[in-house]
């Protein structure tokens, strides 16, 4: 059974303050959990449907629910069979950004966009994401299902963005309307990429840090592209270039 507490602190979670102050996020469906539990997240709670539990035997902390409780505590109109509650994990205090690409998001803010980039980056190996911090969290609960276990494997690091490109020493590319079509780059090393805005793009104070202005050319009549678009086409190009 469902308390109500339960169901309080779970839908309390859905707030940002709340996460931080936690230290914890929900994760919801079966794909998505099981990528998370077997990237070895520590579990506070599980919530799931008695198929869910039985299947699942081995693993502790789950409180078997009904449909109507499960429908209480989801984000979601259709819930599939599970709700868990994990911790946040802990990222390395020096990430490496030598010898590979990393990402660099400046003002993403739709959860649905950073999802799909997080899982586009997983794609393409990308270990590593800088994000400004008004960029959308990544434990928000669309950006984690939309993930499909992806933030398991990529590190999401937010901080300023001023003094992080100040500090780095590494190329820095800048996606932009007049930058360089990125499929004329020959050869590319090591490099921090940066996506902007979806409605404004880069930062004017972020600009000055970027060495190399890269673009996708436009053959048709659209007026810009989606960032998780954009940011998946880049990648594409620049690692097989590497």
């Amino acid at each position: 059974m469902l308390s109500r507490n339960e169901a309080k602190y779970i839908q309390s979670l859905g707030h940002k303050k709340n996460r931080d102050n936690e230290g914890c996020f929900v994760a919801e469906g079966v794909k998505v959990v099981d990528e998370l539990i077997q990237a070895g997240f520590t579990i506070r709670k599980i919530y799931a449907l008695k198929s869910w539990a039985v299947d699942n035997g081995n693993i502790k902390d789950v409180t078997e629910i009904d449909n109507a409780d499960l429908k209480k505590i989801s984000n979601f109109e259709t819930p599939n069979k599970v709700v868990a509650v994990f911790e946040k994990k802990k990222l390395s205090p020096n990430p490496g950004f030598y010898n590979k690409i990393t990402l660099v998001l400046d003002g993403i803010q739709d959860p649905g966009n950073l999802g799909t980039i997080i899982r586009t980056a997983d794609w393409f190996g990308i270990e590593n994401i800088i994000a400004s911090p008004d960029t959308a969290d990544i434990y928000n609960a669309k950006v984690v299902q939309s993930t499909m276990g992806s933030i398991a494997r990529v590190n999401m690091i937010y901080t300023d963005l001023d003094e992080f490109l100040l500090s780095n020493k590494i190329p820095v590319y800048g996606a932009m309307l007049d930058g360089e079509p990125v499929s004329a780059i020959q050869k590319t090393g090591e490099c921090l990429v940066i996506i902007g805005n979806e409605g404004k793009g880069i930062r004017e104070n972020i600009q000055p840090y970027i060495q190399k202005k890269i673009s996708i050319p436009k053959i048709g009549n659209a007026e810009s592209l989606n960032a998780a678009v954009a940011a998946g086409i880049i990648l594409y190009s620049l690692k097989t270039k590497i």
